[in-house]
């Protein structure tokens, strides 16, 4: 197992922290180009583009667009769900959820440079994508979420503590985090927490990450 994630030990130390989430679904309100930049100015290292909606051509143009801002700030880019867009624009990495394509064949499609994380919501979920090779996952809900309509059952801070003894990969808690939470969930054993509305609906999104990031010093 060393040797296959040996090529991928580069973006290890930046699998902790805020791991921004750029949803397609906000570029109506906000520039998800300008929010790339404001976090690479402030200090994000880790950020997942999401489109689940656009079409394909849409998603390429956006990724990237993103992923050049990426390199510029040495920010890992990861792409939601698709496999194939990721190796189209270069991306660091991909993230699979439960009903994306299984983690072994993700692993056959973008090889082994490529960062694979995985979205967990049980200890089932948790043993198995540690089993399979991902090389970190999200896990929640924790709190209620408007982001995601038909979210998994929420989880809380209890579930965190729980999971964490199941795998010793990096966990990023997603759901409903707001900065008055991270401390809490690092004691329970989160590596970093998973923000999409709480940055990308805030008036100011700079200092909304840097409270974030604040966290993490």
């Amino acid at each position: 197992m060393t040797s296959l994630r040996a090529s991928r030990c580069r973006f290890f130390s930046q699998l902790a922290g805020l791991y921004l989430i750029l949803d397609q679904r906000w570029a109506s309100y906000c520039s998800l180009l300008d929010v790339m930049r404001e976090a690479g100015e402030v200090g994000v290292k880790l950020v997942q583009y999401r489109n689940k909606l656009g079409s394909m051509q849409q998603a390429y143009e956006v990724a990237r667009a993103l992923r050049d801002i990426a390199a510029a700030f040495d920010i890992v880019f990861v792409v939601n769900d698709r496999c194939d867009l990721a190796m189209a624009v270069g991306a660091d990495g991909v993230h699979l959820g439960q009903t994306d394509l299984p983690l072994t064949l993700a692993r056959n499609l973008v090889g082994q440079e490529m960062l694979i994380g995985v979205s967990t919501h049980n200890p089932h979920h948790v043993q198995q994508a540690t089993e399979g090779g991902a090389d970190y996952l999200g896990f929640g809900p924790i709190f209620p979420t408007g982001t995601k309509s038909d979210h998994d059952p929420v989880v809380g801070i209890q579930g965190m503590k729980h999971i964490r003894n199941l795998t010793a990969l990096p966990i990023f808690a997603i759901g409903g985090i707001r900065p008055d939470s991270v401390s809490e969930l690092r004691r329970a054993g989160a590596n970093g927490v998973a923000v999409a509305s709480g940055i990308l609906d805030a008036t100011d999104r700079s200092k909304a990450m840097v409270d974030y990031l604040s966290h993490f010093e």
